[in-house]
């Protein structure tokens, strides 16, 4: 006889995960700010929400999952791959090397003057494709049991 792999009672699991959910987000987002001063950036950003993402997963299920993050991953993939790609080839249609990266001093408001960097795009593209990538890998795993 098949026992039901769903847990009766997970409302420690479920409710600790949304909480640790947060702080690892948050803590990973600071992550991909840091990396461009100090160890972090994109892929390390992107494995922790990633990281994030499955702990739902398994505090949830994936139909939970999907119906709270209704994101197509593979798609998130493909996003983040142009952004990639499109912030290398900026550089080559300006006539410098690619991935030549560009940046600029700017004054925003409550934050004063900021150096704001090209890098910060490509990072973005990077995290969004490890994002996807784990995610379509772990819920292609998930879905195959």
């Amino acid at each position: 006889m098949k026992q039901n792999s769903r847990r009766v009672n997970d409302v420690i699991l479920q409710t600790a995960a949304i909480i640790i959910f947060f702080i690892i987000v948050i803590f990973s987002i600071d992550l991909f700010f840091a990396g461009h001063y100090s160890p972090g950036g994109g892929f390390i950003g992107g494995l922790m929400t990633s990281a994030a993402l499955v702990l739902l997963l398994l505090a949830f299920d994936s139909k939970t999952l999907a119906n709270v993050l209704p994101i197509d991953y593979r798609l998130m993939t493909a996003t983040g791959l142009l952004i990639a790609l499109a912030t290398g080839l900026h550089s080559v249609f300006l006539g410098r090397p690619f991935l030549t990266h560009a940046y600029g001093k700017f004054d925003l408001p409550l934050l004063g003057e900021q150096t704001l960097h090209t890098a910060i795009a490509f990072d973005l593209g990077v995290y969004l494709v490890v994002i996807g990538i784990t995610l379509t890998i772990i819920q292609t795993i998930g879905e195959s049991e």
